[in-house]
């Protein structure tokens, strides 16, 4: 099977400083083969040459039987609280690293590009120069700064996402956990996962979703915890008396990865979201990363497999 691999990072080893008053990500060369991401001047994550090199890429995936990756911004770098002035040069400059780097195999790369939500008029002229581009949508944060998707000051985007067809990949940064989840060491075990459950409980709580029936959302690591609060928020909808579609209804417009490291927690996802609305995802190049790819699918029936592995992925992404 070739697989198409929907939630995949890249960033350039040289990601130049922008100047103002904020911790703005940055990359260093450490090597031939080596960068340190440093956030504020503070070492953030050491990278490998799998994060820009398409030669490096293509051999892993060569290897692992992945026929796409798609490529999207490092999520720390996409600066939804910082100025957006500095947050559009950031996205500017990772948008073009992506393009160049999915240039080198267009029929191996697709991409997600960054924009600056914080500044929705700027952000929606980016995500119309990513499609240009050649991109399949972009990445956004779970929140934007104290600002939740759900609010009205990003309809706009929204909107101009559903006309344009565009994929809307929402990953969670870690830099917005709850200081008491990254207190308590939890930051990836509970709060990424976490932080996707609330905003997609937002998403399908509100009229987001009801206004824009044909909107793209794929929320990553199987939606976090989302799958499990559905069935309570149905209740809590009902309770509130509100006459929009259930929770668990609405859930099915959005699309999940599979990044779930087990096969229940898939199969949960899966039945929530559909099972044509789940498409593969390892995280790679890093070391959270499924690996080998799919190989949460090992235990899933046939069908399912195919659908998750390549099937969904393809017509989101409209692959041949």
């Amino acid at each position: 099977m070739s697989l198409i691999d929907l939630h995949t990072h890249a960033i350039a080893p040289d990601l130049a400083a922008v100047p103002g008053d904020h911790r703005w990500p940055t990359t260093h060369p450490t090597g031939p083969a080596g960068a340190e991401l440093r956030v504020g001047g503070r070492w953030y994550r050491d990278l490998d040459e799998r994060c820009w090199s398409a030669e490096a890429r293509l051999r892993d995936m060569d290897a692992e039987g992945v026929a796409v990756q798609v490529l999207s911004p490092v999520p720390v770098t996409l600066c939804h609280d910082a100025p957006a002035a500095g947050a559009a040069e950031i996205a500017r400059c990772q948008n073009d690293f992506l393009a160049g780097l999915a240039a080198v195999a267009p029929n191996r790369f697709r991409a997600l590009g960054a924009v600056p939500l914080q500044a929705p008029d700027t952000a929606i002229a980016e995500l119309r120069r990513c499609l240009d581009l050649g991109f399949a949508g972009v990445e956004i944060g779970t929140r934007v700064g104290d600002r939740e998707l759900t609010d009205p000051l990003f309809a706009p985007f929204f909107d101009a996402a559903e006309a344009s067809g565009a994929v809307v990949f929402v990953h969670p940064v870690d830099e917005t956990v709850d200081p008491r989840v990254t207190a308590a060491g939890l930051t990836f075990g509970a709060g990424m996962p976490g932080e996707t459950g609330i905003a997609g409980a937002g998403l399908v709580t509100s009229d987001l979703l009801v206004k824009r029936p044909d909107l793209r959302i794929v929320l990553a690591h199987g939606g976090g915890s989302l799958p499990c609060l559905l069935p309570r928020l149905d209740v809590g909808a009902r309770l509130r008396g509100a006459t929009r579609p259930a929770p668990t209804t609405l859930a099915r417009t959005l699309f999940c990865d599979s990044l779930t490291y087990d096969a229940p927690g898939l199969l949960l996802a899966a039945h929530r979201f559909g099972s044509d609305h789940v498409v593969l995802g390892t995280d790679y190049p890093f070391s959270a990363r499924e690996n080998p790819p799919g190989h949460v699918l090992a235990d899933v029936e046939p069908d399912l497999r195919a659908a998750i592995g390549y099937e969904t992925a393809r017509r989101l992404l409209g692959v041949s």
